[in-house]
C-alpha cells in the first residue's frame, strides 16, 4: 500500500517537472553554459549548448529539407528611469542540410560550409559557440553591469510552407531554448 502511494507520488512529480519531461521527449535545445570574456582588445562569446533533434525534424532533414537555426545574443543595461538600453544585439544563422548522394551532413555558418559524416558531428558545431564580438568603441561602459542573454532556436519561417504549417501546431517542430541570462561587467 505504502509502496503504491510512493510510486504514484514519484510519477506525479516526474510529470510535473519540465526538465524531466524535456528529457523524456528526447529532443530540444538547452544552453548549459555561456560566458563573455575579454581577450586582447575584443570580447569573446563562449557557450555550450545541447542540441537534440526530434524524429520528424531528422526525417525531414533526411528527405532533403534544410533546417535553419538562429543563435541570438544580446546585452542589456537596466535603467530605472526609462526603458532598458540594448547595447548589443547580434544573430548568427546556421543552415543544416543532408545530401543523400554523398551521405553527408552539411552545416553552413555565413559563407563557411563544412561536411560531416554523422549528424552528431554536424550538431557539435552549433553546440560549441566560440565567437568574437565586434563592438564599436564606447558601446559598453566600464564597471556597468549588463544582463547578457543567449538562445538558439529553429527558424521555422525558413521552412517550406507545408512544413511551416506543421511547425505552428507541433512541439516536435518548434525547437528552441529559453533565454539563458547572466550578468556581465566589463
Amino acid at each position: 500500500m505504502l509502496q503504491r502511494i510512493l510510486s504514484r507520488l514519484v510519477i506525479a512529480v516526474l510529470l510535473l517537472c519540465p526538465a524531466v519531461s524535456a528529457l523524456a521527449q528526447g529532443h530540444g535545445i538547452d544552453v548549459r553554459r555561456a560566458a563573455v570574456s575579454m581577450a586582447d582588445d575584443h570580447f569573446v562569446l563562449e557557450a555550450d549548448i545541447d542540441v537534440v533533434l526530434s524524429a520528424p525534424l531528422e526525417e525531414a532533414l533526411h528527405k532533403g529539407i534544410p533546417l535553419y537555426f538562429v543563435l541570438e545574443f544580446e546585452m542589456v543595461r537596466s535603467r530605472w528611469y526609462w526603458f532598458n538600453d540594448r547595447a548589443v544585439s547580434t544573430q548568427q544563422g546556421y543552415r543544416l542540410s543532408y545530401s543523400a548522394l554523398t551521405r553527408q551532413y552539411r552545416i553552413g555558418v555565413g559563407a563557411f560550409y563544412q561536411n560531416y559524416a554523422t549528424l552528431n558531428e554536424a550538431l557539435q558545431l552549433m553546440s560549441r559557440v566560440r565567437r568574437r564580438l565586434d563592438l564599436d568603441p564606447g558601446t559598453l561602459s566600464r564597471g556597468t553591469p549588463y544582463t547578457a542573454g543567449l538562445r538558439l532556436r529553429l527558424d521555422t519561417t525558413q521552412l517550406p510552407k507545408p512544413f511551416n504549417l506543421n511547425a505552428l501546431g507541433s512541439r516536435e517542430w518548434s525547437l528552441g531554448s529559453d533565454w539563458h541570462r547572466w550578468t556581465v561587467t566589463p
